[in-house]
């Protein structure tokens, strides 16, 4: 019998997930366990699949509890999207950065917000990955929480248990760029590789014909040039796209966020470069999530049943049915891209059938488009360094080596914006030495 386990139930991409799952042609009935520490966020979201599972018109079971170790036993694939401490976080790690003249648009995954969302997500993922390998060691892990590389790279150095990172940047991108150049999305051609929101579409094509002189023309156009305005300008003078959003992205590298003109110049709302974005809008889209899943459950809002573009039950059907698929994951890179750290996390296609994740050779990225990989890589490992070896000086040299940090502030600015991070989040982040 399949057994699921989605651990961080509470969050918004469990109904996704979920429903993904339920529809799988053929996958009849088995057991979706979530786990969750909100006991009423954890109530809403086994009510929310237990309504899934009745439109199916399916046998799964459905069981919860906020004990993890009450319900993970025996799952095959374990969904990881857990989310610590982040309402009480959000404004230091938005407000504190600021002070230093970091202007951060997510602030999630990489510079002072990503270092101490790192800090303060590892320790707990840490400990449930040791309940994984003692109550379920033959399961894939699939995991959706950001810091994406890190909890990927973490996981990876900690554990046998084959893991993948899960991301929708990839799929959306690729859609993006199809609707930007104007060709169907099936007819599109292309290859990308790197690291999680920083791979690059090395190729693009339709019917044999290079589409980057396509966009580049099309981009002189201001109304396409503002749907996405740091992608396009990144993409003019790097040669290639990226797969994460003109905002997330312009986060890191150290050319668009330095300067408010260059702000100003480059983003504009939203997930386009908006200051303080994330730290504004998280807690009203938890909020709001919340609400909405209240009025599916109510009936007063429709719950339609269709599939989204997640990967994670692609590879359950692949796996389970043994029929093969293409994905894009994050994985160990051992040789993967020849020219990116060796014991890092990368993204690359991946091949899934009977036989679990299978990462595809990618070779060599271009070597400008590598060393903006490397320095987030960089990051990333000092990062898990720091919780694996509770060494608060590696945690600190991490968030020196930020791309926009370090644009924008002396080694002292940072030492002292450290400091302060880490003396507000006590309780949150783990004591280091």
């Amino acid at each position: 019998m399949t057994k699921i386990s989605i651990i961080g139930a509470g969050s918004a991409f469990t109904r996704e997930i979920a429903m993904d799952i339920l529809l799988i042609e053929g996958l009849e009935g088995g057991t979706i366990a979530l786990v969750d520490i909100d006991e009423r966020r954890l109530e809403l979201a086994r009510r929310l699949v237990l309504q899934i599972v009745e439109q199916t018109g399916k046998t799964w079971e459905v069981i919860a509890s906020t004990d993890r170790r009450e319900v993970i036993g025996g799952s095959l694939f374990v969904i990881n999207q857990i989310e610590v401490g982040g309402l009480e976080t959000v404004r230091y790690e938005y407000e504190i950065p600021l002070k230093y003249g970091v202007k951060q648009c997510i602030g999630d995954t990489l510079g002072p917000g990503g270092l101490f969302k790192t800090l303060r997500t590892l320790p707990s993922w840490m400990e449930i990955v040791r309940d994984i390998e003692a109550l379920c060691p033959d399961c894939i892990i699939l995991n959706y929480t950001n810091p994406m590389s890190a909890v990927t790279l973490m996981t990876s150095r900690i554990t046998d248990i084959p893991v993948v990172g899960l991301c929708h940047s990839i799929q959306n991108t690729s859609a993006q760029l199809a609707e930007y150049a104007g060709v169907p999305y099936e007819e599109m051609s292309w290859k990308a590789g790197g690291i999680n929101h920083m791979s690059w579409f090395v190729e693009l094509s339709h019917a044999g014909r290079d589409l980057y002189p396509v966009l580049l023309e099309k981009m002189k156009t201001p109304e396409l040039l503002r749907q996405d305005p740091v992608r396009f300008d990144a993409m003019k003078y790097l040669g290639a796209f990226v797969s994460e959003s003109s905002g997330h992205f312009s986060e890191y590298i150290p050319y668009y966020r330095k300067r408010q003109s260059l702000i100003d110049q480059h983003c504009n709302s939203g997930y386009n470069g908006a200051t303080g974005f994330y730290a504004d809008n998280w807690p009203i889209w938890r909020r709001e999530n919340d609400e909405q899943i209240v009025s599916q459950l109510e009936g007063t809002v429709p719950l339609e049943l269709k599939s989204s573009n997640e990967y994670a039950a692609i590879i359950i059907e692949a796996v389970l049915k043994n029929e093969p698929k293409v994905i894009y994951g994050n994985v160990p890179n051992r040789g993967l891209i020849e020219n990116l750290q060796a014991d890092g996390v990368v993204e690359v296609a991946c091949l899934v059938d009977g036989k679990g994740v299978q990462p595809c050779r990618f070779g060599r990225l271009p070597e400008h488009l590598a060393a903006l990989c490397r320095s987030n890589m960089a990051f990333f490992d000092l990062a898990v360094e720091a919780v694996r070896r509770s060494d608060r000086e590696m945690a600190r040299h991490a968030l020196m080596l930020d791309p926009l940090t370090a644009a924008v502030c002396s080694l002292e600015e940072i030492g002292s914006m450290f400091v302060e991070l880490y003396e507000a989040e006590q309780g949150f982040v783990p004591v280091l030495k």
